[in-house]
């Protein structure tokens, strides 16, 4: 049976914020919002996802959530920052979307380069810094990512992505089934869109708080966007594989060879120890991509969802 097309969104803004141990910026963030579309012709509407912070958080989102044009939701528990993004995107009333960090290093006033640009028919538009302000350790985190990235968007896009995004929200019709643990939002609006752009924007310095984006974190979310997204780590395996193939192929003639002129065996236990080294650590790294894919693929049997709403607010 023939699935019905989704029904058409009304033009404005949904700005989705997803939110964790930021009680002290979110009336602030609210506040900035309102002023920057109260001076532009589109309606709008803020929706917080609270991913199960340890503060009052949720209170103060609660409370937000009793003015207009504001919804807050609590997830049952903390289930990552591009979980929550799912989250909200899917409660989206409006033509676009814009994706915003509760930190207030990106600016909410910047948000209308990021529609002028949508403007001009892109389908998502990145708001990027060319100077990060994190650690060493963060930004070789970051730029990783962004490496990742480059398989799945445009190389010139992909350096310049952020989470300060801008999108048209029909992009999420392509990912609506999608259930899986593990989500990046990037990944999925590669399959509801096709032209991207950036424009750039500051970065402000962190007035409150810490990232809860430390370096190990990063480094987890890009191997599994690696391996929920691409093949290629398998591919590398892989290639690995023939390598060594190839190298045992040469030793083995070099044997022969050294048998066969000069007669006898090849001396030394140390060669013999450093090849059998050599060939088992090749073997155990490409059981090992193999086992990394083989857990998200028993993961994904089991069918959780990537999120669980645990309450929704908004005034009547």
């Amino acid at each position: 049976m023939n699935q019905a097309p989704p029904a058409a969104l009304a033009e404005g803004v949904s700005v989705v914020v997803p939110t964790y141990n930021s009680e002290g910026t979110l009336a602030e963030l609210l506040r900035r919002l309102a002023e920057v579309f109260s001076g532009r012709p589109e309606p709008f509407e803020v929706i917080f996802v609270n991913d199960g912070s340890r503060d009052r958080s949720w209170e103060v989102a609660r409370d937000l959530a009793a003015g207009p044009r504001v919804r807050a939701v609590n997830l049952m528990r903390n289930c990552a920052q591009h979980n929550a993004l799912l989250c909200g995107v899917r409660l989206a009333r409006y033509a676009t979307t814009v994706t915003i960090d509760d930190d207030l290093q990106q600016a909410p006033e910047d948000i209308p380069k990021l529609l002028d640009e949508l403007a001009r028919g892109y389908d998502v538009v990145y708001g990027y810094s060319p100077e990060g302000q994190h650690g060493r350790l963060r930004n070789l985190a970051t730029w990783l990512t962004k490496v990742v990235l480059e398989h799945l968007l445009p190389r010139e896009v992909a350096r310049r992505s952020s989470a300060f995004r801008a999108f048209r929200t029909s992009a999420r019709d392509a990912f609506s089934d999608f259930r899986a643990p593990f989500v990046s939002i990037d990944a999925l609006l590669t399959w509801g869109a096709s032209s991207f752009s950036a424009v750039e924007v500051p970065l402000y310095r962190r007035e409150q708080g810490r990232s809860n984006y430390t370096p190990l974190a990063l480094a987890r979310h890009t191997l599994n966007m690696v391996t929920f997204f691409t093949t290629w780590p398998l591919r590398i395996a892989t290639l690995t594989g023939f390598l060594f193939t190839l190298v045992g192929l040469l030793v083995l003639v070099y044997v022969v060879v050294n048998y066969l002129v000069v007669g006898g065996a090849v001396p030394g236990f140390a060669f013999l120890a450093s090849a059998i080294s050599v060939f088992s650590g090749a073997q155990l790294f490409a059981l090992g991509v193999i086992g990394e894919y083989l857990g998200r693929i028993h993961s994904r049997t089991l069918d959780r969802p990537p999120y669980a709403v645990g309450e929704v607010v908004q005034a009547p």
